[in-house]
């Protein structure tokens, strides 16, 4: 059994999933104010409905982020801290690539580009493809589930920060609440609803378990992209 979290995408979502990716409990509650207060009685139902300890979780899975500094924070601290208090082994999902997951599930689609809006006038974007089961960033051994950095159009990995106003390349499909930010080509889709819960990040992560294992909680790290997320406006000398 698998257990994931998100708080990440404006919201407090917990799913328990078996080896699988079957879904045994699923809880969400919209909105990021009180994630704190909400995430472990979330975690608690949710093992309590499904007769379960968190002894019998083999792994704990996470929204690792790009996405909003808060809710990254707390989902990244929940996950280490009950990681270090029940040995348990860690598996972090890319926001991005649960973005592109849900549009393949929801739409069918096998190539896309995913949009994060991460305000300040830019998007979190990447660019993904249905190589076998998951989507997955596109990569230089395409048979990984490894989120590798790769050389794409001149930029060390598809995962990076877009200005509103960027043009994307090609005419694929673009997904996720970012998706309208960009300046799209006249043929180009836009799918901005595509919005993952816990479910899809634990699919994920069922998945690149699977093939990778977990880590520890010093290595369940979160993924930013913005460097310097955590300061104001004025301390990162912006208006």
């Amino acid at each position: 059994m698998f257990l994931a979290m998100d708080t990440v995408f404006d919201q407090c979502s917990v799913a328990i999933l078996d080896a699988s990716g079957q879904v045994i409990s699923n809880h969400t509650e919209k909105g990021k104010r009180q994630q704190t207060q909400q995430i472990l009685p979330m975690i608690d139902i949710a093992l309590s409905e499904s007769q379960l300890k968190l002894a019998d979780i083999q792994a704990l899975i996470f929204n690792r982020g790009p996405g909003a500094f808060s809710g990254i924070r707390i989902n990244t601290a929940v996950v280490q801290a009950l990681s270090v208090a029940h040995d348990l082994p860690c598996v972090g999902v890319s926001s991005l690539q649960a973005i592109a997951q849900k549009a393949y599930q929801q739409y069918g689609l096998t190539e896309v580009y995913s949009a994060l809006d991460a305000r300040m006038q830019q998007v979190y974007f990447g660019h993904y493809k249905l190589q076998t089961q998951p989507m997955e960033e596109l990569a230089k051994d395409p048979t990984s589930l490894a989120m590798e950095p790769v050389v794409l159009e001149g930029h060390e990995s598809t995962e990076q920060l877009l200005d509103y106003d960027s043009q994307t390349k090609l005419t694929i499909p673009v997904v996720g609440n970012g998706a309208a930010l960009l300046s799209l080509h006249k043929d180009q889709k836009l799918y901005e609803d595509s919005w993952p819960d816990a479910t899809v990040i634990g699919q994920l992560g069922v998945i690149q378990f699977a093939a990778f294992g977990g880590t520890g909680a010093t290595e369940a790290l979160p993924k930013y992209l913005r460097n310097q997320a955590w300061k104001t406006l004025k301390e990162q000398g912006k208006t």
